[in-house]
């Protein structure tokens, strides 16, 4: 049997390989990369990130509300000015059928005044409503606060994610290293006649297999880059960044007793729900203030112009006059009672009361559930950190194995098939500790931000 030279074989290799080598080839040709490390990512999307802004913006909103005046503590002062005038046309008939004509007579008026207004007392009303306003703004920064959180555990576990598909990549390469060898391997024993063009070819198409796994991971990891400078709001979201980090680095000393505590004292949605229990008794208290009297303040100060254009006569006789003005200041204290209004009052302090209620169910709840979420990723996390020492010691294991299929595959005593099998577990199992270092990382990302600790990561 004729056997193919050595070059026609190589070139077979070569075209196997040719995925790859283009891939490095493209992967050089990008110009320097920024490095970040995970605390610039998160400063930079805390910094641009657009739902933060608006966060921001809105608890802007409540700080402004947040005024004496908005409670109601302080007068309102207005004013109202006008001028203006009329043209009038008279005929008089007399008894002596006489007649008194005027035409054209124009009169002007004019009016200037300021008023103020001040609530003395209305049931407490003033006051509540300052401690809502209070209480508002407070939510408003627990919301910005919990924004920024989500954020922040969006982007640890993007910034994750990537480096997982980074170290599957890896892996792969490593893989298309193995297959490459074989391949060297069964050229060798081809060449020598010790195996047969089926096994060589096998190889072959085992290489091809491991290049295109590994041109298609390079997209996972671009789709990941692309979504972490989403998440930091990047102008240009084709810019090449590199993470600094290269392995999935866990905390592996999480103390359920210290995260509960923490999470009861600053979990983000169990104090917004505190708040909004607290302002459901004060929206009740505000409707109770109504049965109360009330006591205003009202002061004044007016202008009035008059102008005649054909005179009036006085009280003097003959005298006329041609214009009037007066200048009044007034005062007064206005003392009411809401006696009956169909019984609005009483059905508002009914629902109210309802309200109250239902906000104490919701904050149950609310507990409830952010304390069976802790446990139930804390059990995950126990467990995944005894899944990551039982991977450590397969990939060992798995690694020995290797060696010694590739050290009997090169003295003949091993079938391909056995040694792809053995490639295969080696493979896995690397990729098995990947993942479940991620899912540890990501379980210690979840307790954190239910604990209320997340920013730790800034």
């Amino acid at each position: 049997m004729k056997r193919p030279a050595s070059k026609q074989i190589r070139t077979w290799i070569t075209k196997s390989l040719l995925p790859v080598f283009l891939l490095f080839f493209l992967s050089g040709m990008v110009q320097a990369q920024e490095v970040y490390d995970l605390s610039r990512c998160v400063l930079t999307g805390l910094e641009q990130n657009f739902a933060i802004k608006v966060a921001r913006n809105q608890e802007e909103i409540s700080s402004n509300n947040f005024s004496r005046g908005n409670a109601g503590f302080l007068p309102t002062v207005s004013t109202t000015n006008r001028f203006g005038g009329n043209v009038t046309s008279t005929t008089q008939n007399m008894n002596n059928d006489t007649k008194n004509t005027s035409t054209g007579i124009h009169n002007t008026t004019g009016s200037a005044a300021v008023n103020l207004d001040m609530t003395l007392f209305r049931g407490f009303n003033v006051q509540t409503t300052w401690q809502k306003l209070n209480e508002l703004n407070q939510v408003g920064e627990i919301n910005t606060q919990m924004a920024m959180e989500n954020l922040v555990a969006r982007i640890v576990a993007e910034y994750y994610y990537y480096i997982q598909q980074l170290n599957f990549f890896n892996n792969m390469e490593y893989a298309v290293s193995l297959s490459k060898e074989r391949a060297r391997i069964d050229e060798e024993r081809y060449l020598l006649g010790a195996s047969s063009k089926l096994e060589l070819l096998q190889s072959i198409v085992y290489l091809n297999e491991d290049s295109s796994r590994l041109a298609r991971q390079n997209e996972q990891i671009l789709e990941s880059e692309v979504r972490l400078k989403k998440l930091m709001a990047f102008d240009d979201l084709a810019k090449q960044i590199e993470l600094e980090d290269t392995s999935i680095v866990f905390n592996a000393d999480l103390q359920y007793d210290a995260l509960h505590s923490s999470t009861m004292e600053l979990n983000t949605s169990l104090l917004i729900a505190r708040k909004n229990q607290l302002i459901s008794e004060l929206d009740y208290k505000i409707i109770a203030s109504r049965s109360y009297p009330y006591l205003n303040l009202t002061s004044g100060y007016n202008y009035a112009y008059r102008g005649y254009g054909s005179g009036t006569i006085s009280d003097y006789g003959a005298l006329t006059i041609n214009n009037q003005q007066s200048r009044t200041f007034n005062y007064g204290i206005v003392l009411g009672m809401d006696i009956f209004d169909g019984n609005n009052r009483r059905r508002e302090k009914s629902n109210a009361l309802i309200e109250v209620e239902n906000r104490s169910h919701r904050l149950q709840e609310v507990e409830q559930d952010i304390k069976a979420e802790l446990l139930t990723v804390y059990y995950a996390y126990e467990n995944n950190l005894r899944l990551v020492k039982m991977e450590e010691q397969n990939l060992e294991v798995a690694r020995e194995n290797l060696e010694i299929a590739l050290e009997r595959y090169r003295l003949g005593a091993l079938s391909g098939l056995e040694l792809r099998e053995v490639q295969k577990s080696l493979l896995d199992a690397e990729e098995r500790l990947i993942s479940v270092k991620f899912q540890t990382k990501l379980a210690e990302i979840s307790l954190l931000q239910i604990s209320g600790k997340i920013m730790d990561y800034v």
